[in-house]
């Protein structure tokens, strides 16, 4: 799931190299921080927040087919 969510990411921004996904647990739910370049943020994230909101949804219905619990977090 950590390599889907870097690709979709890196398919959004215009500095590829420099998104970082790290994944940690926490409370039985796994959540991945997402770390992009200054000027890529607004890529990620969004008008009112659409893109990264369409991200979290594409994400957890992948973690239910798996049984799993996960949250995307967007990190400065």
């Amino acid at each position: 799931m950590n390599e889907l969510l870097t690709y979709i990411v890196q398919s959004l921004v215009d500095k590829p190299d420099e998104v970082s996904v790290t994944e940690r647990k926490a409370e039985g739910e796994t959540i991945f921080e997402v770390r992009v370049a200054d000027g890529d943020m607004g890529k990620v994230i969004g008008r009112q927040g659409r893109i990264v909101k369409e991200i979290r949804i594409l994400m957890k219905a992948v973690a239910q087919r798996k049984g799993k619990k996960v949250s995307v977090e967007i990190v400065d």
